[in-house]
C-alpha cells in the first residue's frame, strides 16, 4: 500500500513559497497577489457551478476553470523560464468561444436601459460578485506587469490569457443578466437621486 504524502511541506513557514520554476519569492510578491486572485475567482467559478444550470453552461463554466488554472500557472512562471511559459498560453479559440457565449447570452436579454445593482437571485448575484473578482484579478496582472523591468513585461502574461480575463468580465456580467432574466428576477436600476425627498 502507498503511503499517502503529507499535505503540509512547513516549507512556506517562513513566508515564501515556490514558483512553477523552482525559485522561491515572498507571499506578498506581486506576482503571488495575482495568481492568488486568479484561484480566488476558480473558486467563485465552482460556486456558480453548484447551481442547477444547463448542460451547457456546466460545460462553458468547466472550459473557465480550466482555463483560468493555466493563467494561474502562467502568472506563477518567470519570463525568464520561457519554454514552460508556453504551455500556459490559451489558443484564440479560448477568447472566441467567450465571445460566442456572451452574443448569446446577450441576444436573449432585453436592452440595457442604465447601471443595473448587483442583484437578481442567488446564481445572478453569485456571478456578479464572481465579475467583480475577475475585474480585480485583472486589475492585479496589470499592477504585475507595470512592477517588472521592461524587457519583462511582454512576456509576464500570455498575451491571449490577457484577453481572456478581459473578456470573462464581459461574460460573467451579460450571465448574471440572463441567469436573472430566465429566473424571472426584475432588473433593479441604479438611481442616482435615491436619497431625495
Amino acid at each position: 500500500m502507498n503511503k499517502k504524502s503529507k499535505l503540509y511541506t512547513t516549507t512556506g513557514d517562513k513566508g515564501t513559497t515556490a514558483l512553477v520554476g523552482g525559485q522561491r519569492v515572498s507571499k506578498g510578491d506581486q506576482r503571488l497577489v495575482s495568481y492568488g486572485t486568479i484561484d480566488e475567482l476558480n473558486s467563485l467559478i465552482g460556486v456558480l457551478l453548484g447551481f442547477p444550470i444547463s448542460l451547457e453552461d456546466r460545460e462553458l463554466f468547466l472550459m473557465i476553470q480550466n482555463a483560468l488554472f493555466l493563467i494561474g500557472s502562467d502568472l506563477a512562471t518567470l519570463p525568464a523560464d520561457a519554454e514552460i511559459k508556453k504551455r500556459f498560453s490559451l489558443p484564440e479559440k479560448s477568447v472566441q468561444t467567450l465571445e460566442q457565449a456572451i452574443d448569446n447570452y446577450d441576444a436573449q436579454l432585453p436592452p440595457l436601459k442604465g447601471f443595473i445593482l448587483p442583484s437578481g437571485g442567488q446564481l445572478a448575484s453569485s456571478a456578479h460578485f464572481a465579475r467583480t473578482v475577475c475585474r480585480r484579478a485583472e486589475r492585479e496582472i496589470i499592477t504585475l506587469i507595470a512592477s517588472v523591468p521592461e524587457e519583462e513585461k511582454s512576456a509576464t502574461v500570455a498575451e491571449t490569457n490577457l484577453r481572456f480575463m478581459n473578456r470573462l468580465s464581459d461574460l460573467l456580467f451579460v450571465f448574471a443578466r440572463y441567469a436573472a432574466h430566465k429566473e424571472g428576477e426584475k432588473e433593479i436600476y441604479w438611481e442616482q437621486n435615491c436619497f431625495s425627498d
